[in-house]
């Protein structure tokens, strides 16, 4: 095939965090499911349907190994996703000369990686990002920040000796591209204002850090943009984004949760925007720059889900992220738009069992041959519920999932291996791309290393417009 090297004037990514291809194909079953049609005719059976990004019409793999893991973190797999630069794990924005935890090494220009937000802004373009994790997190932070540990988000977690770093949050803040970015919006609360207050819809997130040196980094960006007489709007809530006049506003800070944000099944609307809500506002808010726009959204829910072994609410999620693009592209009504999905790196969930065509994907896969007992279509091989328990002094048998509520957002399948969460999985992940364009911006058929991505990402937004 030969290479397409036209321009697009924007570029809008979709990352859905630990979105391997089991994922997206459990994604379109239960979907497709959740419409209640074709279960009785295999023309239209559920394994037949699609994703809306699923239609794209160019397609791709990423390897997502990680300079020292072949296992991936996503911290390392966002730095090379958004900066074309593979690294450690668990280090941000940063090269593989800084190992994990070394302050003092990432405070080096020299090893600093700069990302797609960073090349835009040089280009004159408009950016923002969407997550419904924390703004902080690993995933969103490689887009702006350097640092040698992802759980450096805030102050309060940084160790002895590293006094001289930067936490994420401030990065995000004071340095750039953050200070340029022109719309931000996720959860992480607790990570940029000191004394915040705890619900119980907004609990403070146990397994991030919470911000106690006295500042209030909201505020801080508040601050600077009334200094820089810019026009712009501070929100926290669903409301508050929908009161947004976007003709008359450049730049979005929206804060809505301590941590991450609710998952999509469990939101008040009242209160908690969608990823397709936010997505919307942000592209309402970046198309009406002159030389284009990048905009980053991130599905990060799909992995948090699977770390607890909650099939269900990753599907779910997985589906959120499939309407975020959706509704998008029907916003997207300039010309010239790359449009593209992928993920950062998979997780380890299975489809086995031979279930039957049209099988419910939350179900029973089968009945075991080797202790009798029904088990389910998904599983994962690592997990915090083994569902094993001793059955006498010499043997164990485990839960009869057909005794259990498969389709409770809460349950968590079976995983083969006891451990502290379900770990990520180490395959390559798929790009989807679509240009909404006069003329074709090709993505390469490939199994790519992430640096020929960045560099095809690089080439179309650096690019004048067509």
């Amino acid at each position: 095939m030969r290479q397409n090297l036209l321009r697009a004037h924007n570029v809008v990514l979709f990352v859905g965090d630990g979105m391997g291809p089991n994922t997206i194909t459990a994604s379109r079953i239960y979907k497709a499911q959740l419409r209640t049609t074709g279960r009785n005719n295999p023309q239209e059976a559920p394994e037949s349907s699609f994703l809306r990004f699923e239609k794209f019409p160019h397609v791709a793999l990423l390897k997502t190994y990680n300079v020292d893991k072949q296992v991936p973190d996503s911290a390392g797999t966002a730095t090379a996703l958004f900066c074309g630069v593979k690294t450690n794990f668990k280090t941000v924005g940063v090269d593989a000369n800084v190992k994990l935890g070394d302050c003092e090494s990432s405070l080096d220009p020299a090893f600093h990686v700069h990302s797609i937000l960073k090349w835009a802004q040089d280009a004159g373009k408009r950016t923002g990002f969407v997550t419904n994790t924390r703004v902080t997190h690993a995933t969103p932070a490689a887009l702006y920040a350097h640092c040698a540990h992802r759980s450096w988000e805030c102050e309060s977690k940084m160790p002895k000796g590293a006094e001289n770093c930067k936490d994420i949050a401030r990065q995000l803040i004071e340095d750039e591209p953050g200070i340029s970015i022109n719309v931000i919006m996720g959860g992480g609360r607790q990570c940029l204002t000191s004394n915040i207050t705890s619900t119980a819809y907004d609990p403070i997130d146990t397994w991030a850090c919470q911000r106690k040196d006295g500042r209030d980094l909201i505020n801080e960006w508040e601050m600077r943009r009334k200094s820089q007489a810019d026009s712009y709007r501070v929100v926290s809530t669903s409301k508050g984004l929908a009161e947004i006049d976007f003709t008359r506003t450049d730049y979005l800070l929206g804060v809505f949760a301590n941590g991450f944000l609710k998952y999509d099944h469990e939101i008040d609307p009242e209160v908690t925007p969608t990823l397709a809500q936010m997505s919307a506002a942000a592209i309402e808010i970046l198309q009406k720059g002159e030389n284009g726009f990048v905009l980053v959204i991130e599905g990060g829910l799909i992995d948090q889900a699977h770390h607890r072994g909650t099939a269900r609410r990753a599907l779910d999620e997985t589906v959120a992220l499939d309407k975020a693009v959706e509704e998008s592209l029907k916003k997207l009504h300039l010309p010239d738009t790359l449009v593209i999905v992928t993920a950062d790196h998979t997780h380890s969930l299975s489809i086995n069992g031979y279930p039957d065509r049209g099988s419910d994907i939350l179900g029973i896969a089968q009945r075991s041959k080797a202790d009798g007992l029904n088990f389910t279509t998904l599983t994962y091989a690592s997990g915090t519920d083994i569902k094993y328990f001793p059955f006498n002094e010499t043997h164990v048998t485990r839960t009869d999932p057909s005794k259990e509520d498969l389709t409770d957002f809460k349950y968590q399948h079976q995983a083969t291996f006891l451990h502290d969460e379900a770990n990520h999985g180490g395959g390559e992940v798929t790009v989807y791309a679509i240009a909404k364009t006069r003329k074709t911006v090709a993505l390469a058929p490939a199994t790519n290393q992430r640096r020929e991505w960045f560099s095809l990402i690089g080439q179309i937004e650096t690019a004048a417009p067509l």
